[in-house]
C-alpha cells in the first residue's frame, strides 16, 4: 500500500515539475513560476526561479517564455549549471500569435554604470532562440547619454550580455532599441549567431548592434542590423572571428575597434568580415585605433571580402587617430600595431568623394595592407580617391580608386 501512495504521489507532481524540483530535465514555464505576462508587473523574480530550477536540472532543460509581454528589471542568469547538457532559453513566437517579449524598465535608477539588462554568464551549451524580441525600451533614456561628447560618462545599458559562456547559440531574435549597446559578448568561447534582428533609430546614440570583446572563435551569420553607431564592432582580445551575411543599414557601417586606449587590452587576430551588404550607412568597414595608447598591441590578419556597399558615407577607413571628442591627447602617436589587413571585392557607390582612407600610426606605421578588386563609383556627379597617411598599400585586380602607392 505504501508503495501505490508513492506511485500515486510522484504522477501528481510529475506535470508541475517545473515548481521548483532540482533533478531531471524537462521544461521550465515562466508562468509556472509566477510570470504574469501583462508588462505592467515585474516579472524579474518569476524568469531568475525558472533559471535557478532549470540550471539545478540535469540532461535538456528548456525555460519557456511563452507568447506574452515581461517587464524585467536587471536579470543575471548565471551559471555554473555543472549537470545540464544543454539549456535552452526559448522567447517563444507562433505565426499569427503575440510573441514572447521582454521589455526593459526604463528607470535607469535600476541599473548601476555599465550594468547590463539581461545578462548570461558562466554557463556552457547555452542557445536562446525562439523569434521573440528583447525590447530595451532605449528612447526614454537616450537623452541621458553623455557618451557621445564627454570620455569620462556615465554608460547606459547594454540590453543583452553573454560573459564568459562557452559553446553558445543565439538564432532567430530581436533586440529592439537598446539603451546603448543590443548585445556584447565578453570572455566569450565558440560563439555562433544567426538570423539575428537588431533594429534602433539612425539617431539612437552609441547603440553599437553586436560588440565583442575578448572572445575565441565566434561566428555572426545571416542577420539584418539597423541602430545607431555600429552594426558589428570588434573590440580588443577578438581572435578567430567570422561575419558573414550581414545587412547592415542604418548605422556606423561594420568596424574594427576602437582599440589602444585602456591599458589592459590585448592582441586582436584572425578576424573576417565577408559576405555582406552596407545600405545607406555612415561608413563601410574600418578599422580605429585611438592615438597616444598606453600599451603596445597589435591587431593582424584581418580580411574584408566580398562586400557590396550602397551609398555608403566613408567605404574603407583605417584611422589611428580617432577620437570622437572635441578635445583629444595627440602627442603620440598609436601604439597598435596594423598587419595583414586584406581588402578584396569590395564594390558599390559612395556618397563621398573620399572612398578610401588610410591614416596610419607615425610610430607604427600599417604593414601589409592589400587591396584586389576593390571598386567604387560616386553616387553623384565627379570623381573619387583615397587618400593615405604613413603607408603604402599593395594592389593588384582592378581597384577604382587607386589605394596610394
Amino acid at each position: 500500500m505504501e508503495i501505490v501512495k508513492q506511485m500515486l504521489l510522484l504522477l501528481l507532481c510529475f506535470p508541475c515539475h517545473g515548481m521548483g524540483t532540482t533533478a531531471g530535465s524537462g521544461t521550465f514555464n515562466v508562468k509556472d513560476f509566477g510570470a504574469r505576462a501583462n508588462g505592467v508587473s515585474d516579472d524579474s523574480k518569476p524568469f531568475l526561479a525558472a533559471w535557478d530550477a532549470a540550471c539545478k536540472s540535469s540532461g535538456k532543460a528548456k525555460i519557456l517564455v511563452p507568447s506574452g509581454t515581461y517587464l524585467l528589471n536587471p536579470v543575471k542568469f548565471s551559471g555554473p549549471c555543472r549537470d545540464v547538457q544543454t539549456l535552452e532559453f526559448m522567447l517563444q513566437a507562433r505565426p499569427h500569435i503575440l510573441q514572447g517579449t521582454l521589455k526593459a524598465t526604463t528607470d535607469l535608477n535600476k541599473f548601476g554604470n555599465g550594468q547590463g539588462w539581461v545578462q548570461f554568464g558562466r554557463v556552457d551549451g547555452l542557445t536562446v532562440t525562439g523569434g521573440g524580441t528583447f525590447d530595451g525600451q532605449g528612447a526614454v533614456s537616450w537623452p541621458y547619454n553623455k557618451c557621445p561628447k564627454e570620455k569620462n560618462c556615465k554608460v547606459l545599458p547594454t540590453s543583452v550580455k553573454f560573459v564568459n559562456t562557452n559553446n553558445t547559440i543565439v538564432k532567430d531574435i530581436t533586440s529592439l532599441n537598446s539603451k546603448f549597446f543590443h548585445m556584447a559578448l565578453l570572455g566569450c568561447q565558440n560563439f555562433k549567431g544567426s538570423g539575428i534582428t537588431i533594429t534602433a533609430p539612425a539617431t539612437s546614440p552609441n547603440t553599437d548592434g553586436i560588440h565583442l570583446e575578448g572572445n575565441t572563435g565566434v561566428t555572426i551569420a545571416s542577420s539584418k542590423i539597423g541602430t545607431g553607431d555600429d552594426c558589428v564592432s570588434i573590440g580588443h582580445g577578438n581572435s578567430f572571428v567570422t561575419i558573414s551575411g550581414i545587412t547592415c543599414g542604418p548605422g556606423h557601417g561594420i568596424s574594427v575597434g576602437s582599440l589602444g586606449r585602456y591599458k589592459d587590452e590585448e592582441d586582436v587576430q584572425n578576424i573576417v568580415v565577408r559576405d555582406s551588404r552596407l545600405i545607406g550607412t555612415m561608413n563601410g568597414v574600418r578599422v580605429k585605433t585611438w592615438a597616444n595608447s598606453p600599451v603596445k598591441t597589435s591587431a593582424i590578419n584581418i580580411t574584408f571580402e566580398n562586400l557590396v556597399m550602397r551609398d555608403v558615407g566613408n567605404p574603407i577607413i583605417i584611422d589611428q587617430t580617432y577620437c570622437p571628442y572635441a578635445k583629444c591627447d595627440n602627442s603620440a602617436s598609436s601604439k597598435v600595431k596594423l598587419s595583414d589587413v586584406r581588402f578584396r571585392n569590395i564594390r558599390g557607390t559612395t556618397t563621398s568623394p573620399v572612398a578610401v582612407t588610410l591614416k596610419c600610426s607615425k610610430g607604427m606605421p600599417c604593414e601589409k595592407l592589400s587591396f584586389h578588386d576593390v571598386n567604387f563609383q560616386h553616387a553623384g556627379p565627379g570623381n573619387i580617391s583615397s587618400t593615405c597617411l604613413n603607408v603604402k598599400a599593395e594592389s593588384s585586380g582592378t581597384n577604382n580608386p587607386l589605394p596610394c602607392q
